[in-house]
């Protein structure tokens, strides 16, 4: 019986090892004298993209795709009793997925006898890849001035004050909602600049977690934390240049103040460093809600908006502006015209009419999402018309719902006459079954009519091939055989 206790007192403790495992944020993977996984905990799951059960009892050289065996720590400490700290290890897992880790590896040794090694490994494959993209992408600047699209009043003031900006390295902060065009801006400002040979990097604040943003902003120092290597952050790879932050106002108050500090003394310090690294540039940032309400809120610290907005930019919304949708619609066709090889002349007036009515809370990029799916809907046409347009945004609001040509259909059909009977709704039951039952019929009618051919029937009802398709699946109606 005492022994019986023991056995499950042991098990209840190592069920209880292994669930504060997998809360640890690092990996850990256990191998035997034979190289077989003993232990594989959560986070190395993640790391590695595997599952437990595809790796327990199983040899690491079978699972894992090394440049040679050597090159793997845990053999290493298997084989030669070598313990490692702080090494870079980049491998493939059996799919082909590359990793790469920082690992801190020991053998396991018991009575003079190595049993075993055990890896306690931090992920930075995604902080590798998005230097590599921030490195790649130093100065690739698109966009100017004279990218930028709009004559109305308010938007032409705008756009001169950000060429005033140009001729100084004052901080700059850009206010708009989303889809306004605020990295245009902030790129064509780079440009416009004595900087514009130099870098123009880019990071959004809100992509990542705190810890992995300011190890990316200001670089890492080795030692620093567990896998901390020597790695510049954004602050030294932009240096002379232009670093552009998105959505600042996503930064965690801790860090506003830290990046505060940078901007007032000019250096920066890299995580786990003493040492301050002098730095000459330009901090760009950008923010979708006004200022005032990101204080109030506490999104934003009130002295790093008085630091960063020495040149602030509104930009106004399309709704404001709407006089300047024409430009953008011609814009957009011609733009589309090359991608597709097509030749629209125009959008129609009724298209016309309906994005004037329209509020766009989307801006200027809805507009161009729902040009680009128009135009994904035409054939040979000239133009852009009403039945083009995306489905969910021709009825999207009342008050842009266009005015059908389709005469209304009673609700009971009598096939064997093809006639139609008038039924009162207001002694329907159920008025959703009546809806569909009386779409359902709707349709067939349409699709009889045009020979089961679902193109015209679609064009005939003022919807795309795709929305007709969907209703049909959705309603169970199958074409005639």
């Amino acid at each position: 019986m005492k022994k019986d206790n023991y056995v499950a007192k042991v098990k209840k403790e190592i069920d209880l090892y292994k669930k504060m495992l997998d809360l640890i944020d690092v990996g850990v993977h256990a191998i035997d004298e034979n190289g077989n996984t003993v232990v594989y905990n959560k986070k190395m799951m993640e790391i590695e993209s595997l599952k437990r059960a595809d790796v327990l009892h199983k040899n690491v050289l079978d699972l894992f795709v090394f440049q040679d065996e050597m090159h793997s720590t845990l053999v290493q400490a298997l084989r030669n009793g070598k313990q490692t700290v702080h090494a870079k290890q980049t491998y493939h897992n059996y799919n082909g997925k590359e990793i790469t880790t920082i690992n801190h590896t020991y053998p396991l040794v018991r009575d003079g006898l190595i049993q075993g090694a055990v890896e306690i490994s931090n992920d930075v494959t995604k902080l590798e890849r998005l230097i590599h993209h921030n490195m790649k992408n130093k100065g690739n600047t698109r966009f100017t001035f004279d990218s930028i699209i709009g004559e109305s009043p308010a938007f032409l003031e705008v756009i001169e004050h950000a060429k005033r900006a140009t001729r100084t390295s004052s901080y700059v902060l850009i206010v708009g909602e989303t889809g306004t065009g605020k990295e245009l801006f902030a790129q064509s400002i780079h440009h416009g600049s004595s900087r514009s040979s130099a870098p123009f990097i880019t990071q959004n604040c809100a992509a990542l977690p705190d810890n992995l943003i300011e190890s990316l902003l200001f670089g890492t120092q080795r030692g620093a934390f567990t896998g901390a290597t020597d790695q510049p952050g954004l602050f030294e790879q932009a240096q002379g240049g232009t670093l552009l932050l998105d959505e600042i106002n996503s930064l965690n108050p801790a860090l506003q103040a830290k990046l505060l500090r940078v901007l007032q003394e000019k250096c920066v310090r890299r995580l786990g460093s003493t040492k301050e690294i002098a730095i000459d540039v330009r901090v760009i940032a950008n923010m979708n809600e006004d200022p005032v309400d990101a204080i109030a809120g506490g999104r934003m610290r009130k002295d790093l908006f008085y630091r960063l907005g020495i040149v602030t930019l509104f930009i106004p919304p399309l709704a404001e502006r709407k006089e300047d949708i024409p430009m953008f619609v011609a814009h957009f066709i011609q733009k589309y015209n090359e991608l597709f090889h097509m030749n629209v002349k125009a959008a129609n007036d009724e298209v016309l009419a309906l994005f004037h009515s329209y509020d766009w809370p989307g801006n200027v990029r809805e507009l161009e999402h729902v040009i680009e799916a128009g135009m994904n809907m035409m054939m040979d046409e000239a133009y852009l018309s009403l039945q083009h347009l995306p489905y969910h945004f021709r009825f999207k609001h009342g008050e842009s719902r266009p005015a059908t040509k389709i005469p209304v259909i009673p609700l009971q059909h009598t096939a064997a006459t093809n006639t139609f009977t008038y039924t009162n709704l207001e002694d329907s039951v159920d008025f959703q079954t009546d809806m569909e039952r009386f779409e359902k019929q709707y349709i067939v009618h349409y699709l009889e009519k045009m020979d089961d051919n679902i193109s015209k029937t679609a064009r005939l009802l003022g919807m795309s091939r795709q929305s007709l398709q969907y209703r049909m699946k959705k309603l169970n109606i199958s074409l005639r055989k």
